[in-house]
């Protein structure tokens, strides 16, 4: 397809959903959802976003900030992120969504949103913005140059200086062809690629190889990249312990094996691109860099090395491939077992509501699983044809399980249960209504 009529598609279909039921499509939770409901489905993600705010000078009040969101939608972050700026832009490619946040924001004076045509930013002035963030809309744009139009267009309205902070779909690549629902899928080492090729500082790209990778980058001049050096980077690990669960131990592999640095004098020119972290001479993930905290030191997180040994480890961190500080050492342990298991059982289509099946489709979603799992499932006893299994987190063995009961199933209680492989795992319960 042609960009005008991948551009057209994207209007079309959105127009479409916002007529059938705008809440449902853009919150995912269920069909009908009140207000009420709706609204409060922004609040996870607007702690997240509100976390980036701490990277600005403490000296630079909200009424100073500009902010834009990409992909808008009717309001629903818009409404609550607005505390935070003297003056929030809202963009969105469907007439429809404009028309309800427009009736939603109505008098209300710094909030302001624009139509656009979904390849370009034109109605908005260059050099204007101080933060610009995107959630649940890049994963839905079908074409990977319209993304990359969205992410230059970013680059040409944020300040220099300012912040970007969005998330992309980062599960692997599928066979499927890219739609307005399943859009583009990109993997850690593109988004890693653009931002040092395009002069932005990546400061965080976490969630890679799920739906859900965020990533944080801050505009620089052009040819910052090029022109960065490590003369005069000295710099100390002052601590290290586990970034999920803050113990001073870190285990060799799983989804605790995320080791956190506080690092002293980090230089404010670090970023993912330019820093690297060895645990025992092997190459670490840096994930995130954060900004200096009230003593001083910045926050490093970095994704434990395949095949590490356990027992206790150097670990080094280098600016621009030179040695920046003194080894630190880490105490590494074995991961726990794995223990596959049921975590969440909903209905397929409305997710708000639990194990009341209305839509004939179960979703189930399993944790610790092996790589590449045999699973089988059944109701009642009666085996299910219908079986799509997927992984979302490679890192924590995270499937998600969808099913589709068999015409016929009648009213009431029933019970799935789930095999991987020789391994029964616990009936779960449904109610089918």
């Amino acid at each position: 397809m042609a960009d005008s009529q991948v551009l057209e598609k994207m209007r079309a279909d959105w127009n479409a959903r916002a007529k059938e039921d705008v809440r449902y499509y853009v919150a995912f939770g269920r069909r009908g959802q009140t207000e009420e409901e709706f609204f409060a489905t922004a609040g996870g993600i607007v702690r997240q976003l509100e976390e980036e705010l701490a990277r600005f000078p403490k000296h630079i009040s909200a009424e100073a900030l500009r902010g834009l969101e990409i992909g808008c939608g009717p309001g629903r972050l818009m409404r609550t992120m607005s505390r935070n700026f003297g003056e929030l832009h809202g963009v969105d490619v469907s007439d429809e969504m404009v028309q309800l946040a427009l009736e939603k924001f109505r008098g209300a004076t710094k909030i302001h949103v624009h139509r656009t045509n979904g390849a370009d930013l034109d109605p908005l002035a260059s050099d204007y913005f101080d933060f610009v963030y995107s959630y649940a809309v890049l994963q839905h744009i079908p074409a990977r140059e319209v993304v990359y139009g969205y992410f230059s267009e970013i680059r040409r309205v944020l300040k220099t200086g300012g912040i970007l902070k969005c998330q992309l779909n980062g599960l692997p690549a599928s066979q499927k062809s890219p739609d307005t629902w399943e859009g583009v899928r990109f993997a850690r080492p593109e988004i890693a690629d653009y931002a040092r090729d395009h002069d932005f500082q990546l400061l965080a790209l976490e969630g890679a190889g799920t739906q859900y990778m965020w990533t944080t980058w801050r505009k620089q001049p052009h040819g910052w990249s090029a022109g960065l050096t490590s003369e005069g980077a000295s710099t100390r690990i002052r601590g290290l312990g586990n970034a999920q669960t803050g113990e001073p131990v870190v285990p060799a592999s799983g989804r605790y094996a995320y080791l956190t640095l506080w690092m002293e004098q980090l230089p404010s020119d670090c970023d993912l691109n330019h820093l690297q972290v060895a645990v025992e001479g092997r190459a670490a993930t840096v994930c995130y860099v954060g900004p200096p905290a009230w003593d001083g030191l910045s926050q490093i997180n970095v994704l434990m090395p395949p095949g590490v040994r356990t027992g206790l480890l150097s670990v080094e961190a280098f600016w621009l491939e030179k040695p920046m500080c003194p080894k630190a050492w880490l105490h590494v342990i074995p991961a726990g077992p794995l223990v596959p298991r049921v975590c969440s059982v909903l209905d397929g289509t409305n997710l708000l509501a639990g194990n009341r099946i209305e839509s004939g489709t179960v979703k189930l979603v399993l944790e610790d699983l092996p790589e590449s799992p045999s699973i089988t499932a059944s109701i009642d006893g009666t085996a299910l044809a219908d079986v799509d299994v997927f992984c979302t987190d490679a890192l924590v063995g995270r499937y998600e399980v969808n099913v589709t009961l068999p015409e016929g199933v009648p009213r009431g209680a029933h019970m799935i249960e789930l095999l991987c492989g020789s391994r029964r795992l616990a009936p779960t319960q449904i109610e089918v209504v």
